[in-house]
């Protein structure tokens, strides 16, 4: 079976100020595995910014962001396995891990966190990347 590719997409067209010209998707679905792209707080169809400045605000739309790549690859939340969060700044650590927690109570995925010098856009402070693995059924 060929892995199913979500959402694909080239930069050129998504960093149009910059000089790319890579195919990419938001998701892989690689048998039982959903690789997630890493989630910024960018609307995923209209490609607009969403609280920029703000990191509670960008970190509820990553999430939402999470949510609805899992549901298109016939997931769900609780089938995070992994989530790699990266942060601009250590000071968005604790309102950031707040408010991803509330997407994830009950989940308990093996978390990463990391502070990075910049992410592909400066408005961007927070972005988190997740891998899930949907359950083989009993």
């Amino acid at each position: 079976m060929a892995h199913r590719r979500i959402r694909p997409f080239n930069t050129k067209d998504t960093y149009p100020e910059q000089n790319l010209d890579n195919d990419l998707c938001q998701a892989v679905v690689a048998g039982d595995t959903i690789y997630l792209r890493g989630q910024v707080a960018q609307d995923l169809d209209t490609r607009e910014n969403v609280g920029v400045g703000d990191p509670v605000a960008q970190t509820h739309k990553v999430m939402q962001n999470i949510e609805l790549l899992l549901d298109e690859c016939g997931g769900r939340m609780e089938y995070v396995t992994k989530l790699v969060i990266y942060l601009t700044d250590i000071r968005y650590r604790e309102a950031v891990y707040r408010t991803m927690g509330t997407y994830i109570k009950g989940v308990h995925p093996c978390c990463t966190g990391l502070v990075v010098v910049a992410l592909a856009r400066p408005e961007w402070v927070v972005e988190i990347d997740a891998t899930a693995v949907i359950p083989q059924e009993d």
